[in-house]
């Protein structure tokens, strides 16, 4: 089975301030299963980060990209079967669950919330991975 890459990169692009040289994408699709990139508060197109000191926004953004990658993907928010939320700070999971509740209601995944120390940029103060299975359906 061959895989499908969708937006590759290479880290020397997307994070100049490191000295990285690793080639990436955005998302995997391997049959009708769905692999998705940790999202953040980043433009997709530009790779601004948005809503910096905002985690409700930077949730908001990661969420939206997420829905556009899916559907680049052939697949949808309701495809989603499990979540990984990481935060830089406890205090931040009531604003960021809010945000994704709002953006999965009546999907119910499997979820797990983690904290870290920090994300790949100071800026950023959530990151949101899922995988997801084309066709799913809820029951």
């Amino acid at each position: 089975m061959k895989h499908t890459r969708i937006r590759t990169f290479n880290t020397k692009e997307t994070y100049p301030e490191q000295n990285l040289d690793n080639d990436l994408c955005q998302a995997v699709v391997a049959g009708d299963t769905i692999y998705l990139r940790g999202q953040v508060g980043q433009n997709l197109d530009t790779s601004q980060s948005v809503g910096i000191a905002d985690v409700g926004a930077q949730a908001e953004q990661a969420m939206a990209n997420i829905a556009r990658l899916l559907g680049e993907a052939g697949g949808e928010l309701d495809d989603i079967v499990k979540i990984t939320i990481y935060l830089t700070d406890p205090r931040y999971r009531e604003p960021v669950y809010r945000t994704v509740g709002k953006w999965l209601k009546g999907v119910f995944p499997v979820s797990t919330g983690i904290v870290v120390s920090a994300l790949a940029r100071p800026e950023w103060l959530v990151e949101i991975d899922c995988i997801a299975v084309k066709g799913a359906t809820n029951s």
